[in-house]
């Protein structure tokens, strides 16, 4: 019996040690020497494009010149798809190895205490990483000194133009509007010449990225810089938003009611709209899909000019092996170099994220043969912070589905933001003390 009892309590002690070994795995050194490191990735797609098919192209030529590392893409759907997927796999202590998700995400990331800071990669030759891109890029990518995230597919929002459609209105083609009014403007004598629409600005989706060029462009950002208080419902933001709104119910140059952000394009490329608000990353999409002449601008200018920059950055996670940190870092700096930068740009239209990028001899020839490619780079110089604050998933769809009011006539401009305000002042308040 005794023989019975030692064999069971030893059988359960191996199975304890086992489960123990396992739970550790992803934390601990898990990779023995010789074997090859293995990577997933998630990233998500937002855009027109075959960008499947170019990230496996990327995770494919990068294991070639690194066969000691295998990079495993795992296509996670929309931005707001990949990070719901990323907090489960975290929660459930499965959490990929690197992904690509909003910049804006670094504050929820780092209050569930996901992400390792990338500092301690910044050596060698890589000293000046964080140093190596625009500036504007690197706003949502620091806090409290440290650098959380890198950019990757990153973009702002730029203004495109039927050109075809400007020359029947009677418009200069090479002269898009410059400020609000000559958009008001123009969208009439578009509209007046038999275009269904003479602008459309997304409402569903990216409302709150919209609106905050709006904002941007008369007054100041959406936030503080630590990502804890928001400034929505000031007299500037109002009159941003009632802008907005005045399109189509005052001067009825853009579709009524919802303007959805993933169709819009396809609006554009049909003729059915002259003028599209939207991402720079659309923008290879839009060059070999649009069958008339375009022109892409700086979006017009309120009391100034003004975008805040988009996109996702590559994020390093905590609790997997030091191995496996190191390779994933070794991917990014790879995928982030001046040559791979700019091809990504040209396959995509995202902006290359360095000035180094715009230097070599594949953009500039790229550049000179498709000169709308510099944009929204130049625009960089007008651009600031995306919306960012702790507790970003509930603060977007505060400030999202109020603005989707004020857009279908169930609130005034006023009424949205002040409850806008008030909803995200209760959402934050944990985070004032």
């Amino acid at each position: 019996m005794k023989k019975i009892l030692l064999v069971g309590i030893t059988f359960m002690l191996l199975i304890f040690v086992a489960a123990g070994c396992n739970q550790k795995s992803n934390s601990a050194s898990d990779t023995k020497k010789g074997e090859k490191v293995e990577l997933t990735w998630y990233f998500p797609i937002a855009v027109g494009g075959p960008l499947t098919k170019i990230i496996e192209k990327m995770a494919e030529d990068f294991t070639k010149e690194n066969p000691d590392i295998v990079i495993k893409p795992v296509y996670t759907g929309t931005y707001d798809e990949t990070m719901t997927k990323v907090q489960t796999a975290i929660q459930g202590k499965t959490s990929p190895d690197l992904a690509v998700l909003l910049s804006t995400e670094l504050y929820t990331l780092l209050d569930m205490k996901a992400i390792t800071p990338l500092d301690e990669f910044f050596t060698g030759s890589a000293s000046k990483k964080a140093d190596s891109f625009y500036p504007a890029f690197m706003e949502n990518s620091q806090t409290d000194g440290k650098t959380y995230s890198l950019p990757f597919q990153r973009s702002t929002i730029v203004l495109y133009y039927n050109k075809d459609a400007f020359a029947k209105a009677g418009l200069d083609k090479e002269q898009p509007p410059k400020n609000w009014d000559e958009l008001v403007e123009y969208g009439k004598k578009l509209v007046d010449s038999g275009m269904k629409a003479g602008v459309e600005i997304p409402s569903t989706n990216f409302q709150y990225w919209m609106f905050q060029a709006l904002a941007l462009q008369n007054g100041k950002n959406l936030m503080s810089d630590d990502g804890k208080k928001v400034y929505f419902d000031t007299p500037e933001n109002e009159e941003a938003l009632q802008f907005m709104m005045n399109l189509a119910q005052k001067h009825k140059i853009s579709p009524n009611g919802v303007i959805d952000w993933a169709t819009a394009p396809s609006d554009f490329l049909e003729g059915n709209t002259a003028m599209l608000y939207h991402t720079t990353g659309n923008l290879t999409n839009i060059k070999n899909n649009a069958k008339f002449d375009f022109g892409v601008a700086f979006l017009p200018a309120g009391k100034n000019y003004g975008s805040p920059t988009g996109g996702g950055n590559f994020y390093i996670f905590k609790d997997i092996s030091k191995e496996k940190k190191e390779a994933a870092w070794k991917f990014i700096d790879w995928a982030t170099q001046p040559e791979r930068a700019a091809q990504w740009s040209i396959d995509t239209g995202y902006v290359a994220t360095s000035k180094a990028a715009y230097e070599t001899d594949v953009m500039k020839e790229y550049v000179e043969s498709f000169p709308q490619a510099v944009v929204a780079r130049d625009q960089l110089e007008h651009a600031s912070a995306e919306l960012s604050t702790h507790n970003n998933g509930k603060v977007y769809k505060i400030i999202n589905d109020n603005i989707q009011a004020a857009i279908t006539g169930k609130a005034s401009a006023k009424e949205a933001l002040k409850k806008a305000q008030e909803e995200a002042d209760q959402v934050l308040k944990p985070y004032k003390k």
